[in-house]
Formats: C-alpha cells, structure tokens, sequence
C-alpha cells in the first residue's frame, strides 16, 4: 500500500464568494468528522463581522491590511500577526474603514461559531457542514461551479 500523498490546491481553483458586504470567502478544507474547517475571507475596509462565539480554538493568520476585535481595539491585526482564540471566547470583528486595502485572513475554527444577537442570544450557527453546503451553493450561483475542488475529509 501506498502512503498517502499531499493533497494541493491553487489560489485560483477555490473561487472567493461574496458574503454580502463586499467581503469574500473561500473555503479550503473542512473535516466532515472532526468539525475542523479552515477559510480565508478577503475583508473589505469598513466591514464589520456578526459578535460571535466559538465553541472551539480559532487560529487567525493576517496576510494583509488589518482587523481587531471591538472588545479589545488594542490587539489590532496586521499583516504578519498570527491570533489563538481559546474555545468560548465571544467577540466582533472589525475591519477599519480607513484601510487602503482588502484584508486578507486566514483562519482555521475548530467546532461551532454561534452568532450572536444584541442580547447575546444565539441567532445563527455554522460549523464545517454548514459552511461546506453554503460554499458550495454559492460557487454554484456565482460561477457556474457545481463541485469546488475542497478539500474535505470525511472519515464517517
């Protein structure tokens, strides 16, 4: 038996989908069996993610521009910084209006991201299946792409 190989995915074989603000996404992998998905949003200056709760670990690598969260505006993201979230941390992304540039972030979430409302009720969740269904439907309408190449590992 062979050992497995490296599996490769070009920039451009994953289409980025607009996620309603001008911002996009691209989903890379998700681990059908474990929740694990790993994502990377292009954040338009001035856009603003839903206040947030993660069930699991969160590891954030910024490529470009820059993001903080408004719970603590100190921490702000840049290009080169790398952020660990611990499992139940609740937060609000925001992204600058006076960035010059699209900010560019990686992140890999393990488990659940609960949406939250003013009143930090859950209002929307979404794990790796959800997200997996949501990217695929969206290449579908966006462009055409019945089954974007993901990388999705489903050991069920």
């Amino acid at each position: 038996m062979l050992p497995p190989t490296a599996v490769h995915r070009g920039e451009k074989e994953l289409p980025f989908v607009d996620i309603g603000d001008g911002s996009t996404l691209q989903v890379l992998q998700v681990d059908l069996a474990t929740g694990v998905w790993v994502i990377r949003n292009h954040f338009a200056p001035g856009s603003q993610v839903q206040k947030h709760k993660h069930t699991g670990i969160v590891y954030a690598f910024t490529q470009t521009g820059s993001w903080y969260y408004l719970e603590s505006p100190e921490a702000v993201n840049v290009a080169g910084s790398y952020l660990f979230e611990p499992a139940g941390s609740v937060h609000t992304l925001n992204v600058p209006a006076t960035n010059k540039e699209v900010t560019d972030v990686w992140f890999v979430i393990y488990g659940e991201n609960l949406n939250l409302d003013a009143n930090d009720n859950v209002e929307f969740v979404i794990g790796a299946q959800g997200i997996y269904d949501f990217y695929k439907m969206a290449c579908k309408v966006e462009f055409g792409v019945d089954d974007p190449p993901v990388v999705v590992i489903d050991r069920a």
